[in-house]
């Protein structure tokens, strides 16, 4: 098979029964959630399969509830369907499943590193409040601009894609620069996440988070891992809950990394957790690509075809 890319969601893309459908055909995803269970304290599959939008928003659930699903969904293609990545990645949230697929921890410290992650982040949000926009329709440099413009705390953090950047920061600048980027045309959407997440507003969070992982073994990764801060593949690994603790407060680079890829020989791409997001991200940064969503039991099939 050409190159395979797998790429992991961020927070944001949970569904109420999401992962389901894998969970009932594959022994192996089931394992990722009875493992994921026993450390987090909560029933995983009860959570993702019967628990409502309501129940799945909370950052302290959503974000260990998504690696679960995204960790099996890159179970199914590796041990059911025998493949092996060229390289992985992922989109905030998403890059700790990708260091767990790659090795980087255990199953049971991954989801330890993600409980600690998800409970700082919860907590921080709490006190420090801001919001989260999507804009559409505008180039990043237009969105740069406006946001430079802005009197008060506003940014860009997430380059999703050439027509859409995710802007953050505190609740006034962040309402008055989305009314700048309507009047040039371009669409907003708010995000239903706690609070501008990738901005100095999570530097509590950070803290708390890398005082709480400092203790966990972790490897060097077995296949290469394309970074958010950078947007390449990522070499040095001497520090690396430095870097998670720097890639809370910084921007996802994701339309970099993307590129990074494909230049440097990814050709299929294929998303694993719940929902299409990354996917479409794909689509409008890599034209001419068609990259799969292994979410469910149709994109397990669609993997099959290719190997036919």
């Amino acid at each position: 098979m050409e190159n395979l890319s797998v790429l992991f969601c961020g927070q944001g893309s949970q569904a109420p029964g999401m992962g389901k459908e894998l969970c009932d055909n594959f022994a192996s995803a089931r394992e990722i959630f009875e493992c994921g269970s026993d450390i987090l304290g909560f029933d995983l599959q009860k959570t993702c399969f019967e628990g409502d939008e309501a129940a799945l928003a909370p950052t302290a659930v959503a974000q260990p509830a998504i690696f679960a699903v995204s960790l099996a969904g890159y179970r199914v293609l590796e041990r059911e369907l025998g493949l092996a990545p060229f390289c992985v990645g992922g989109h905030s949230l998403g890059e700790y499943g990708a260091l767990s697929a790659a090795g980087v921890w255990s199953m049971e410290d991954g989801f330890r590193v993600i409980k600690a992650r998800a409970a700082a982040m919860e907590r921080a949000a709490q006190s420090a409040g801001g919001v989260m926009f999507a804009i559409i329709g505008l180039d990043e440099s237009t969105v740069e601009r406006v946001c430079e413009e802005t009197e008060g705390y506003v940014l860009p953090v997430n380059y999703n894609s050439p027509i859409q950047t995710v802007i953050a920061g505190e609740n006034g600048p962040a309402e008055a620069a989305v009314q700048k980027f309507q009047e040039l045309g371009a669409k907003a959407v708010k995000l239903g996440v706690a609070s501008a997440f990738h901005t100095k507003l999570m530097q509590s969070a950070a803290d708390e988070f890398c005082e709480a992982v400092r203790g966990i073994p972790y490897n060097r990764p077995a296949l290469p891992f394309y970074s958010n801060r950078d947007g390449e593949c990522m070499e040095d690994f001497g520090d690396l809950y430095g870097y998670l603790h720097a890639h809370m407060l910084s921007p996802v680079l994701f339309t970099r990394e993307l590129m990074a890829m494909q230049r440097d020989g990814a050709a299929l791409f294929v998303e694993v957790g719940p929902g299409k997001v990354v996917s479409g991200l794909v689509k409008r940064t890599l034209k001419g690509t068609k990259p799969i969503s292994l979410e469910n039991l149709s994109g397990v099939e669609k993997l099959k075809a290719l190997l036919n």
